[in-house]
């Protein structure tokens, strides 16, 4: 059978997709030409209702075993078989699939500052029209409600950002030395030292993998009178073609996708009055994810430098974790 034997397996907005391009260049590896199967996230066919552009996303789920299996059919003999889908690490039903089938896979998991990642995260669909709510705090907030009218899970800002729950039912399922788990700001801080792990993880050669593609920088269009026209016409069109599949309103949904994001700016960095109303979720969390790991995630829970300065100053010496390691974004 033609199934992968590694996942790259979590978290979005943490980086998977320029690793996903970085490892398909190991001469060792065979990486999936669709970055985002998303296979072992249902039981057969995914649902076809959900929030704005969840049908457009549901269709590109590869969910039949043969064509499935096809993606990695061109791998040539003796390469390691691999995909890419970042949910696996916040679906715990799709974990216990994978098991299942490939009881020997591992998996790799990238781990972001949670509050950054759902800032990336929630960006990434207000600036593309599909968000209604113009202000991060307040969509997140709004996550319950959409969960439960049955939204996918790329609107889950902040539960997808929970990684303790997630590993620790992770490693019930397979064993701690078929994970590897390392920082974002690892991958783009060190490649070529955070690949050569990955790949003595995989247990291929290293130092045939050395550089990150550069990522996409999540774009925040200003909130015009013409972003949010727009954006309203983008939700019709979406609702339209989840109701009527097939519909020709894709094609003006495509469109409208494309002028959203013209000239856009770069994400916007988080205030300090933001993290703060994050951090309470987050933090009994983060502490079970130091006890699961040994490591200190302590940092994901204090102010923050950007660009321009300090958000909320900490005293001098404070601007690292405990270990020393680099602050997370």
């Amino acid at each position: 059978m033609a199934l992968p034997d590694f996942f790259v397996a979590g978290a979005p907005k943490a980086g998977t997709t320029a690793l996903h391009a970085a490892l398909a260049r190991h001469p060792q590896l065979y990486l999936s030409a669709v970055k985002e199967p998303k296979f072992f996230l249902t039981d057969g066919p995914p649902p076809t209702q959900g929030g704005p552009g969840d049908a457009k996303t549901y269709a590109e789920h590869v969910w039949r075993r043969a064509d499935y299996e096809a993606l990695f059919e061109r791998a040539p003999r003796g390469t390691l078989r691999g995909e890419s889908t970042p949910f696996y690490l916040y679906s715990a039903a799709a974990q216990e699939r994978i098991r299942a089938v490939i009881p020997q896979a591992r998996l790799i998991v990238v781990l972001r500052d949670p509050i950054e990642r759902a800032h990336s995260n929630w960006t990434h669909l207000w600036s593309a029209g599909l968000d209604p709510i113009d202000d991060f705090v307040r969509a997140c907030e709004a996550e319950d409600r959409r969960i439960a009218a049955g939204w996918a899970d790329f609107w889950h800002y902040r539960r997808l950002g929970l990684y303790g729950q997630q590993l620790r039912h992770l490693y019930t399922v397979f064993p701690a030395e078929h994970v590897l788990v390392f920082r974002y700001r690892e991958l783009l801080e060190g490649p070529a030292a955070t690949l050569d792990r990955i790949c003595a993880f995989l247990g291929v050669s290293q130092g045939l993998a050395t550089e990150l593609p550069r990522e996409n920088v999540t774009a925040h269009p200003e909130q015009t009178r013409r972003h949010r026209h727009l954006s309203r016409l983008l939700r019709a069109g979406s609702a339209i073609t989840t109701a009527l599949p097939g519909h020709p309103a894709k094609e003006l949904i495509d469109r409208l996708e494309s002028n959203l994001q013209q000239g856009a700016a770069p994400r916007r960095p988080l205030t300090w009055e933001q993290r703060q109303a994050l951090i309470p979720f987050f933090e009994p969390d983060v502490r079970l994810l130091e006890d699961l790991t040994g490591d200190d995630f302590s940092d994901w829970l204090q102010p923050r430098e950007d660009s321009g300065g300090l958000v909320g100053a900490r005293p001098a010496g404070q601007r690292q974790a405990r270990n020393g390691r680099p602050r997370d974004f």
